[in-house]
């Protein structure tokens, strides 16, 4: 991840006509940095004392930034670290160890409904970090509009990427690796920016409160084994057949397992489609009942969890819970578990992963995608029965 301030923008931007406003943009952007660069006395902090952090993203998004936020945390562990994200990430960030305090900020191109600030009330929020006077901010988001909120926090040195445009705001801008896990991507980040990587760390990305995990430990006393499903694949695009979820939950309750609903209160009908079709003895609905950590204190117990590429997925692995994860146009090199026994479920398609998740294909809205539609649930219970014997040697009953 070469240092490519003031060279010419590589945007990673599918669509033709966005791409050309951004880039631009950051001809105009490029042309006001080169004229006030040499006015600027702009130096790398060596021990910054009060950094800022950008992830205004979704759960998934800051979950994946844990592991860099922690290398940052053992390259300076005298500072004062603020993270930034949106609201519905606040209880998450707050049980992040590395921080030291958590400030929200919603913007309206990634808050759900009418929710969200526009970008000149985003920048009126920034300005108003200057008052804190930050040694180091850093955004780990691949976006111009959050580049741009960097720039108005008035921080001694700013870094981040500008694979989607405001490079030339950033005193160091990256490329941002697209067949590179985002993970490891912040964790570059984070090393470019010091000089050298962060040493071997043996701590947990988030401290749960003990009352999250009392509650776990009351809901789930003596059930297992507990196989979670999260039924939701959050975009219409990511959506696995419900009705496939529901074979998997049969199967495997038939060889003994406890089968645990997870979801938002949205999730509803989806949940109780599944749930319909399982015996009432060998179901733990949690789904829209539980707050986000308390949710995660449920899936550390969990033996595995069947997920889509979703939030619920990430926090799993943030925990230590082996995953089942479909996936369909979603890239796997760049969001897919990666421990020891997590297990990534796809068919190989000329056309997948296409990793069009926001602007998906024409032909694949509306029904689901091929890349999901030739996914079946005898591989998708195959791999979750792998999971499970090692911990828990349970009968073939559940096998077709």
């Amino acid at each position: 991840m070469p240092d490519a301030a003031g060279a010419p923008p590589r945007l990673q931007i599918h669509d033709r006509r966005e791409r050309a406003v951004v880039a631009a943009a950051d001809l105009l952007l490029g042309a006001a940095a080169a004229v006030a660069r040499p006015l600027r006395r702009r130096r790398r902090p060596e021990t910054p004392a009060r950094i800022l952090l950008l992830r205004l993203e979704r759960i998934g998004d800051l979950l994946m930034a844990l592991p860099a936020i922690a290398d940052l945390r053992a390259l300076a562990p005298e500072a004062a670290i603020d993270l930034v994200v949106g609201s519905w990430n606040r209880t998450l960030a707050e049980a992040v160890p590395a921080v030291t305090s958590v400030t929200t900020l919603d913007a309206a191109w990634l808050a759900r409904g009418d929710g969200g600030l526009g970008v000149a009330a985003l920048l009126r929020a920034a300005r108003r970090w200057r008052g804190t006077a930050y040694d180091l901010a850093i955004n780990f988001e691949p976006d111009l509009r959050s580049n741009l909120l960097l720039a108005a926090s008035g921080a001694a040195w700013t870094a981040g990427y500008r694979s989607a445009g405001g490079g030339p705001l950033l005193d160091a801008a990256f490329d941002y690796d697209v067949h590179a896990h985002t993970a490891d991507n912040a964790r570059g980040l984070v090393a470019a920016v010091f000089g050298r990587t962060a040493p071997a760390q043996d701590q947990p990305l988030l401290t749960l409160p003990a009352a999250a995990r009392a509650e776990a430990a009351r809901r789930f006393a003596a059930r297992a084994p507990l196989a979670g499903l999260h039924v939701s694949g959050g975009r219409a695009i990511k959506q696995w057949p419900p009705e496939r979820f529901a074979e998997v939950a049969r199967r495997l309750a038939a060889t003994g397992a406890t089968i645990v609903l997870t979801g938002a209160p949205g999730d509803r009908p989806l949940v109780d489609a599944v749930r319909r079709t399982l015996p009432d003895e060998r179901v733990i609905d949690v789904a829209g009942a539980v707050d986000l950590l308390t949710l995660a204190a449920m899936l550390e117990r969990l033996d595995v969890l069947i997920t889509g590429d979703t939030g619920p997925m990430h926090l799993a692995v943030a925990v230590g819970t082996p995953v089942v994860a479909v996936f369909g146009p979603s890239e796997p090199a760049r969001y897919a578990p990666r421990g020891a026994s997590d297990r990534v479920i796809r068919v190989d398609l000329p056309c997948s992963p296409c990793n069009r998740i926001r602007l998906p294909p024409a032909r694949c809205v509306g029904h689901t995608p091929d890349c999901l539609e030739q996914l079946s649930a005898d591989r998708v219970f195959a791999a979750a029965m792998a999971v499970l014997q090692p911990r828990h040697p349970l009968p073939l009953a559940g096998s077709a």
